[in-house]
């Protein structure tokens, strides 16, 4: 009657709707035996009475076929006004929206942004692409987008459209080298205008690029608006897979699921074919069987991706069957299987 025993029971328990179980999801804060009795802690995300219900009853249930209903303590908590900000709006048209995060700078997390964005769209998907790094936006280049975009009659912000894929950034609205020299609550205010004062239509998905670090972006898409989840972009080596804990620690204060861990630049293959492994290697593979989280692939170091990225053509949408491309792809495949079922 371990932790890790008991763990493994509750993996089979599923989140009403979805294919994945419970633990991964972070939603198991507890789970113990003592002199006999098992005692398990659930915090769930969604304030749905039905959902708590239905994993309260089938958790029991498991637990109960392994050690004795009579020796079953299982607690299934609701978000609290902490946890889930009562400003949370749902958005109309998007079916799920998806952070794209890192604990900082540097590992790409826009590149795979955009490339996970091209993807998705490849599959047949509607997709839209947000670029919250307000300070330091790329997704205008890295998908080959320019221009202010226009307002309807409804006095909503058309988002342009690249490679299709609806796209909205404040590169397009502070276009050239200008710096943005915002306080805190004008960035609250510009996220929130992004997400409920841009005509994004119908969307099977909205991918958030989100700057790097747990700060006022963060915060507040994780308090507007209710996530699918959030992913994690890291490179192998221990100075990124230290941060890349925060960040996770962040969305789980939230109650914001985590979908994956991606490694990016995990490895260089020379002309003879030898992987080298730079930057270290399986680290984030590691780190996602440490915190119980799908890791959704690695991608490797190679040119086309930063030669895509720098002419607004993401290799995923040049070909997505071999090479840079199919690394992503392969990545968007398993987010797909995590986020969409």
């Amino acid at each position: 009657m371990t932790e890790e025993s008991i763990t493994e029971i509750l993996r089979t328990v599923k989140y009403p709707g979805f294919s994945r179980d419970i633990v991964s999801f972070g939603l198991v804060k507890q789970a113990r035996g003592d002199h006999g009795k098992v005692y398990v802690r659930i915090e769930l995300t969604s304030s749905k009475r039905d959902v708590a219900e239905a994993i309260d009853r089938d958790a029991t249930k498991a637990l109960a076929a392994e050690f004795g209903e009579d020796n079953i303590h299982v607690e299934v908590h609701l978000p609290t006004e902490e946890t889930q900000a009562p400003q949370q709006q749902t958005t109309s048209g998007i079916n799920r929206i998806i952070a794209v995060a890192s604990g900082k700078g540097g590992v790409g997390k826009s590149t795979t942004s955009a490339n996970l964005a091209c993807a998705f769209r490849k599959m047949g998907l509607e997709v839209g692409l947000l670029d919250c790094d307000i300070y330091g936006p790329s997704i205008p280049l890295m998908m080959g987008a320019s221009g202010r975009p226009e307002i309807n009659a409804e006095e909503k912000i058309i988002p342009l459209n690249a490679h299709g894929v609806r796209v909205m950034s404040m590169g397009f609205i502070n276009e050239g080298d200008n710096p943005v020299i915002w306080r805190g609550p004008m960035i609250v205010k510009t996220i929130q205008q992004f997400l409920f004062s841009v005509a994004w239509g119908n969307l099977d998905v909205l991918l958030v690029d989100l700057p790097p670090g747990t700060g006022d972006a963060q915060l507040t898409l994780c308090q507007t608006v209710p996530l699918a989840g959030g992913v994690i972009v890291t490179t192998p080596q221990e100075a990124s897979l230290g941060v890349v804990r925060r960040g996770i620690n962040m969305f789980r204060k939230v109650n914001v699921p985590i979908l994956g861990i991606i490694e990016n630049m995990s490895y260089f293959e020379d002309a003879s074919g030898n992987r080298n492994f730079i930057f270290g290697e399986g680290g984030g593979r590691t780190e996602a069987e440490r915190q119980n989280v799908p890791f959704l692939g690695e991608v490797p170091i190679i040119q086309s991706i930063r030669e895509g990225g720098d002419a607004g053509v993401p290799v995923t949408a040049q070909d997505h069957q071999s090479g840079a491309g199919k690394a992503f792809f392969d990545a968007a495949t398993a987010l797909y299987s995590t986020a969409f079922k």
